[in-house]
């Protein structure tokens, strides 16, 4: 109804204008004018003719059973899976809203996807106060089937000799695929496969959401209100205008948005310390990412190094060049105004640990650098899955804290069997639910960056 609202609007403009008496001849003189105006009418009104001028193709649907806020790799992998364990075929309709348009597995006559795997695995050095940590830490990985091993300091440098192993107790070294690979290729690949599958992409920003709700009481006896979305409003990219989109499910996949699209939904809006007063605690970071050069640096068998410092680097391409950087303390949290970098930051508190434990490091010349965003669970740097227990159709894939590209084929399936069958099926996610937030139940993870 809103589409042709905004079509008819436009015929209150100069076109309106043109249907009232107008001066220099009589409305036969003008026949061939009025006619011109009766096929642009006609061409807004059900079953007439599109015509150009009028084009809407740019705006979102009316209606969609599920709208994913957030075009990212985690709410795309959620539309991956809600469309590939949907039965029957095309039942669901399916909406991703993003704000950044240029975010674009194989797909029916093309070629096979390259992500550009590299699976020279990851090392991990641990400090004597780490040790204990790591040694728990594989001990989990091998009983899930990795093949990681550990290596004492001795076993350390004969493996990697340009290693400075002072200050190593142990480390661990993923032997089987185990890597990293291009995310941009991977979003990309994902973006094209959930094209082909039928899931609807709008460039545009979720500003409202309208919503019903119901008073009831908890098993304690705690009032509260129970909100269900109807309508997810969509502000077109560019424009003043909006589109209302009719809606049974939400995902937030809004990344380091997330907070204040929970917040659009009324999530935390109500008395401290109460399930409805209870924010969904994820923040805008910022991080940068830093690009050098060293000729005498490690060759090919360069693993994805972490620091116990928490620096961390990789070889990049096969020209001597690497990437790498580390995470501020929450003291020198830069401002996430903006993405300008702080080159001091690597001089200061990237180099020294760099060229400390890489003595070639002490003569590289850094190339380029980059700031990025991403969603900081600040409750336990870890994920929200799933749904929220008040705002029954809002459903979570975010909140990981740096590690979404890893998880997101994972978190993808869980929250589209959540959506399907109400609970989750192949892995289960239930210690990443929402509602942990308000319970104080904490699940943290040691040795990550």
């Amino acid at each position: 109804m809103l589409r042709r609202t905004l079509l008819l609007g436009l015929c209150r403009g100069p076109l309106g204008r043109g249907l009232g008496t107008h001066r220099g001849g009589s409305i036969l003189d003008r026949d061939g004018k009025m006619s011109e105006i009766k096929k642009k009418i006609q061409s807004i009104l059900p079953g007439g003719d599109w015509n150009p001028l009028y084009d809407t193709s740019y705006l979102p649907p009316e209606s969609s059973d599920v709208v994913i806020v957030g075009g990212g790799v985690l709410g795309l992998s959620v539309a991956y899976w809600l469309k590939k364990l949907e039965k029957p075929r095309g039942a669901i309709r399916v909406l991703v809203v993003e704000r950044d348009h240029t975010e674009y597995l194989a797909v029916a006559d093309d070629p096979p996807l390259d992500i550009q795997f590299n699976p020279s695995g990851y090392l991990l050095l641990a400090s004597e106060k780490g040790a204990a940590i790591m040694e728990n830490n594989v001990k989990v990985q091998r009983q899930e089937g990795a093949k990681v091993c550990l290596m004492s300091p001795e076993q350390l440098r004969n493996k990697f000799p340009w290693i400075n192993t002072e200050g190593v107790a142990l480390a661990s070294y993923g032997m089987e695929h185990e890597g990293w690979f291009d995310p941009w290729c991977l979003l990309q690949g994902l973006r094209r496969k959930v094209q082909s599958m039928g899931v609807l992409f709008c460039r545009g920003e979720v500003t409202r959401f309208v919503s019903s709700s119901n008073l009831m009481k908890t098993a304690s006896g705690e009032e509260v209100n129970v909100k269900r979305i109807h309508e997810v409003h969509v502000k077109i990219d560019q424009s003043l205008e909006y589109q209302p989109v009719e809606c049974a499910i939400v995902i937030n996949a809004a990344g380091a948005w997330s907070g204040q699209v929970a917040e659009l939904a009324g999530i935390g809006k109500g008395p401290p310390g109460t399930l409805q007063g209870t924010k969904l605690p994820v923040e805008l970071r910022k991080r940068y990412v830093y690009l050098w050069h060293c000729p005498q640096g490690p060759g090919l068998e360069t693993p994805f190094v972490i620091d116990p410092s928490g620096t961390y680097f990789r070889r990049e391409g096969l020209g001597h060049n690497y990437l790498g950087g580390c995470s501020p303390t929450e003291e020198e949290e830069p401002d996430p105004g903006n993405l300008e970098v702080d080159h001091d930051f690597f001089q200061d508190r990237v180099w020294p640990p760099l060229a400390q434990r890489v003595p070639a490091f002490e003569t590289l010349k850094v190339r380029s650098a980059w700031a990025g965003y991403y969603d900081y669970n600040t409750f336990d740097q870890n994920g929200v899955v799933g749904p929220h227990p008040l705002v029954i159709n809002m459903y979570f894939a975010t909140g990981f804290s740096g590690h979404g590209l890893q998880q997101a084929p994972a978190v993808g399936r869980a929250v589209a069997e959540m959506v399907l069958e109400g609970h989750f099926q192949t892995i289960n996610l239930s210690s990443f639910l929402f509602s942990r937030f308000y319970s104080g139940e904490k699940v943290q993870e040691h040795n990550i960056i």
